[in-house]
């Protein structure tokens, strides 16, 4: 009996439960091994935060799994079939993989290794590619010692984009959430025009993968009381990977839509996780020209870059959540249409729309001027390392040329306090500024504003009363 839409919800719904009621165990294990990632240049927090919350995801994805064994609803899947062990063995090496990383610091190609043997794991138990699609092309079967080569490929490559994306809080749970959403669609489609037996396994890790994204987002939406690490990263990566391969690789049919017939079923995959893929694409390349190992980190991904456009912590992973679910948007709306229509048009206008929001919406933050001092307000607090500094007392008088007391009551920055930054009073014309973390001074803006994220204001000093203590800018 092929398994029902509510039976995948079930399970999803016991992974969400089981991951965020872990959560807090493994929050404790964070501080008692020492598992506590400082802020530093790179990273985008603010405050040493645990980096074990992978684990709640893997006790999550057990405790589905085992629920969905026993349940009956899965039985096509589990009886005379190696692949969910498979799955189970791939999941389980990685997730330690990882844990160990998080732990200890593996070397780069350590962690390759290890992301190899889980790989090696899923295609011994029958989790591998065996049907490849050329589009405009044809069919290839592949035989055992290419279809091995391809999914250690397939494996690595999901598992470092997952890791590559988790750069903000909320990021890559959100966005691997939002693809096996689809995904899972995907499959159940593909079931019900016949084209996915009811045993396969990719359906049932789809909706694991999304009810664990779903329970831990709680714990890792920003800002963050923990983080998946490596290890959560490089799970979410295999699983989803095992996912793919168990529906792309399985099926020689073209089926993905009336008017996208073209694509090859592991091409879904690709365009559903498009954000993630691509930002690792991007850092190959861009790690390639620059003659740097391709594990060096750097702040010159996707979400770093929309962060120095402007937009806060929290816009960009909404942005690039709204990426990824208009990619999904693309792939299954064709798909259960039945003809009726293409979605060019509609997706063409959203992607639009996107593009305009992430370019201008920086420029386009509301100002408030205080009537009483003069002081421009912006609405949105500050990013990590970001301090701003506003004129003593009541009056925004001076002392002796300089600005003092400089304190948390006027100046906000990350829910009212100045954090990872410092405030710098300037002599002379008794102006106050504060220090960005690349070195410059930022009293007033020049050109674009900083990163803000909303909900909390942040004093810029700039049109003030003549005579204040910041009649003057920093810059």
């Amino acid at each position: 009996m092929r398994p029902s839409l509510p039976a995948y919800l079930l399970i999803s719904i016991v992974a969400c439960g089981v991951t965020v009621v872990s959560v807090p165990a493994f929050l404790w294990l964070s501080r008692v091994w020492g598992c506590m990632v400082e802020p530093d240049a790179r990273r985008m927090h603010e405050r040493p935060t645990g980096s074990l919350g992978g684990g709640a995801m893997y006790v999550g994805f057990i405790a589905a799994f085992i629920v969905a064994g026993v349940s009956g609803r899965f039985d096509a899947a589990f009886e005379g079939s190696t692949e969910p062990y498979a799955v189970a063995a791939g999941a389980t090496l990685a997730y330690l993989i990882g844990l160990f990383d998080d732990v200890r610091d593996l070397s780069p190609p350590a962690k390759i290794a290890g992301t190899v043997l889980s790989a090696t794991a899923l295609a011994l138990g029958g989790v591998s590619i065996i049907w490849f699609r050329i589009p405009f092309w044809d069919v290839f079967v592949l035989p055992y010692d290419l279809a091995f080569v391809a999914t250690v490929v397939w494996v690595l490559g999901m598992a470092n984009a997952v890791n590559f994306i988790d750069g903000l809080d909320g990021l890559a749970a959100g966005i691997v959430g939002i693809g096996a959403t689809a995904f899972l669609l995907y499959g159940i489609r593909l079931g019900q025009v016949d084209l996915l037996l009811p045993g396969n396994v990719g359906p049932l890790v789809a909706a694991i993968v999304l009810g664990v994204c779903v329970g831990f987002l709680p714990w890792n939406v920003y800002p963050a009381k923990v983080f998946m690490g490596d290890g959560g990263a490089l799970l979410l990566g295999t699983l989803m990977a095992a996912s793919t391969m168990a529906v792309g690789g399985r099926t020689p049919d073209p089926f993905s839509g009336q008017t996208f017939f073209f694509y090859a079923p592991l091409v879904i995959p690709l365009v559903i996780l498009g954000v993630p893929v691509l930002d690792t694409a991007f850092a190959i390349v861009r790690r390639a020209r620059g003659r740097k190992g391709i594990a060096t980190a750097d702040k010159d991904h996707l979400h770093h870059r929309l962060v120095r456009l402007g937009h806060g912590h929290r816009r960009s992973v909404w942005i690039l959540w709204a990426w990824t679910a208009l990619l999904s948007a693309f792939v299954l709306y064709p798909t259960y249409n039945e003809g009726r229509g293409d979605a060019i048009v509609p997706m063409g206008v959203g992607a639009a729309a996107l593009v305009l929001f992430t370019l201008f919406m920086p420029g386009l933050r509301r100002h408030d001027v205080e009537p009483s001092t003069g002081v421009r307000r912006v609405r949105g607090a500050a990013t990590r390392g970001l301090a701003a500094a506003s004129a003593a007392g009541a009056n925004g008088s001076a002392h002796n040329g300089t600005a003092h007391n400089v304190s948390a009551h006027n100046v906000t920055a990350h829910n009212g306090s100045a954090r990872n930054g410092s405030s710098h009073a300037a002599s002379a014309n008794g102006a106050a500024a504060a220090r960005h973390p690349n070195g410059t001074m930022i009293g007033v803006p020049v050109g674009p504003l900083p990163p803000v994220d909303d909900g909390v204001d942040l004093v810029w000093l700039d049109d003030l009363p003549s005579g204040s203590a910041s009649g003057g800018r920093g810059r």
